[in-house]
């Protein structure tokens, strides 16, 4: 069984997608074991309770510096034995420490086809305005392996998704969740669950 960790900043409505993925049975193999945000208020630790799925908030300005705290999340999650961190809209990057103790093992979701839009400051609509700034036609998701750069781990999926005329940032935003990141963040899962990606 591998048991992952989802970690998330906002509402989680790629939380949610996982979620929904596992209780249709399209997830074997796989255990949601805890929901981890770096804001209490955040509305996925809701989704995470309403699931009988362990949730708390574990924020980095609670620790004396950012390796404190990745140390504390490393040991955290080891204990747990998860063998898969799944970041769905985490907007903390996290440590060195942190990823060396898990290397190869999580996993991000970014609202772009990677290398376009991505990196420091792209995140959230701030990638959704750039790609309309940009007049692109095609935009989309990656999930990828996260290493120690910003959106520069190896890639597993990507799903592109049309730019229409009129489109907005919150727009596109939601036709790029609907139609790619709900998609694509928990087949990456159930893949590497099977062992059918490794880096």
């Amino acid at each position: 069984m591998l048991k992952i960790a989802v970690l998330v900043s906002g509402g989680g409505t790629n939380l949610q997608a996982i979620i929904d993925s596992a209780e249709a049975g399209k997830l074997p193999g796989v255990s949601i074991d805890c929901v981890i945000s770096n804001k209490a208020g955040a509305y996925a630790l809701e989704r995470a309770k309403e699931h009988g799925i362990h949730s708390e908030c574990i924020s980095p300005k609670d620790f004396a510096d950012m390796d404190a705290y990745g140390s504390y999340m490393a040991d955290f999650l080891a204990k747990r034995d998860i063998g898969l961190v799944v970041l769905a809209g985490f907007l903390v990057v996290l440590p060195p420490v942190f990823i060396r103790a898990f290397a190869g093992r999580v996993i991000n979701i970014h609202p772009s086809l990677i290398p376009s839009f991505c990196g420091d400051g792209f995140y959230g609509l701030k990638v959704h305005e750039a790609a309309l700034a940009r007049g692109v036609k095609v935009t989309g998701a990656t999930v990828h392996y996260v290493d120690e750069g910003t959106d520069t781990g190896p890639i597993i999926l990507q799903k592109a998704v049309e730019v229409e005329e009129g489109d907005t940032p919150e727009t596109l935003q939601k036709r790029v969740m609907e139609q790619a990141e709900w998609i694509i963040l928990p087949k990456a899962i159930e893949m590497i669950a099977a062992g059918r990606q490794d880096i």
